[in-house]
């Protein structure tokens, strides 16, 4: 029995991904992953980081949620969604789900070379605390968080609501892990007062 390789590919990638309109939700996704892995060039040198081993309490969910998110699992199991939101209704998530993408990227260019993918005391480290840094503490996991969810409702499949689910919880996760980290390496007096002065990730809500 031959392998086709093209059948794999069809199955990863097929299904609300290469089917109009929600494919323009995948191109959104495409283009917002292509320009973030490509910036992840640009960061300060790291003095300390969270050990692989501990980092898998968030990037685990991430990643199960990160395959659900996929058509993959929907096309094996013949899955269909929940509703069908049309053009008019796909252009609107699309729409909800690049302003996510912006508030993410405002966070990451304003943290400039602080920024890392993983947990890290970069040299020189402060706490920022200005531009949205001063409506939540996680910009970049709110704008995701919210992108992520609006796009997987608005597929309407069991699988796309559930891996964004499971994405924002590994996220949620991530930033109560740094500000533990951040709180030590920073210091209570500088990032314990940030933590009680700005919401984490919710805007406009009580700092906790």
């Amino acid at each position: 029995m031959s392998f086709d390789s093209n059948k794999l590919l069809s199955i990863a990638w097929g299904g609300w991904t290469t089917t109009w309109p929600t494919e323009l939700l995948a191109l959104i996704w495409l283009a917002f992953l292509t320009s973030w892995v490509g910036a992840s060039f640009w960061q300060g040198r790291t003095k300390k980081q969270v050990m692989t081993l501990e980092s898998q309490r968030y990037r685990l969910p991430i990643l199960v949620g990160g395959i659900l998110y996929t058509p993959f699992i929907a096309e094996v199991m013949g899955w269909k969604p929940l509703w069908v939101l049309g053009n008019t209704g796909i252009t609107i998530a699309a729409v909800l789900s690049i302003a996510g993408i912006a508030f993410a990227w405002w966070g990451r260019l304003h943290l400039g070379k602080f920024w890392s993918n993983t947990i890290t005391h970069k040299e020189d480290h402060r706490v920022i605390d200005t531009g949205p840094y001063g409506i939540v503490r996680h910009p970049i996991y709110t704008g995701l968080i919210f992108g992520m969810l609006v796009t997987g409702v608005a597929i309407g499949l069991v699988t796309t609501i559930l891996g964004a689910i499971l994405i924002s919880l590994g996220m949620w996760q991530k930033g109560r892990m740094e500000e533990v980290f951040l709180s030590k390496e920073l210091g209570e007096d500088a990032y314990g007062a940030y933590c009680r002065r700005v919401p984490m990730i919710i805007p406009f809500t009580s700092p906790r």
